[in-house]
């Protein structure tokens, strides 16, 4: 019996199939439990309808900057989390702090993402205006700062889903080309 045990060896490797996604819905009410979160769930069903995720993880948390700041640094660089999307928290009031928080902790800021929200809110309504969604990366891993209305998070998101499965290949080390044949 002894012999049979030590001459068999296993692998034990370890892969990874899918990307983490993690939710952050900035809210004041719904950190209380006095509103219910529409979007982060609509956000979880519409990213995984055209990406590969193999753990979610949803947070509620006040419109509090630090708050915040800590649970950004906290999902991109203990937890590896991959796609890191928040929202809520992008307009002109006085607690809308999701822009400020992200800006204080990414290392690289993707304005194409951010622009291309732009336009796709500009051309729903004028109010897109005071949005100040912010993307960009932390370590190797992408955030992106959506609005808080469900709808503006479908149009939002319908625009960047076709980009984010490539961003994270190549934020993660993928080294083909980029350019089309």
């Amino acid at each position: 019996l002894r012999d049979v045990c030590i001459s068999r060896s296993m692998d034990f490797s370890i892969y990874k199939q899918g990307y983490s996604l993690a939710l952050v819905t900035l809210s004041d009410k719904g950190s209380q439990g006095l509103r219910e979160d529409k979007s982060g769930p609509l956000i979880a069903e519409l990213v995984a309808r055209k990406i590969n995720i193999s753990m979610t993880q949803g947070f509620i948390l006040p419109d509090e900057v630090y708050e915040l700041k800590a649970l950004l640094m906290h999902l991109a660089l203990f937890w590896g989390i991959d796609l890191i999307l928040t929202t809520g928290g992008t307009g002109v009031a006085p607690r809308d702090i999701a822009p400020e928080a992200t800006l204080a902790v990414i290392e690289k800021r993707l304005y194409g993402f951010e622009q291309a929200m732009m336009s796709t809110s500009l051309n729903k309504t004028v109010h897109g205006m005071i949005s100040r969604a912010v993307a960009g990366t932390l370590d190797e891993s992408l955030i992106i700062n959506l609005p808080g209305s469900p709808r503006a998070v479908q149009e939002n998101l319908s625009t960047i889903l076709p980009a984010l499965e490539h961003t994270l290949k190549k934020l993660q080390g993928d080294k083909s080309d980029c350019g089309r044949s």
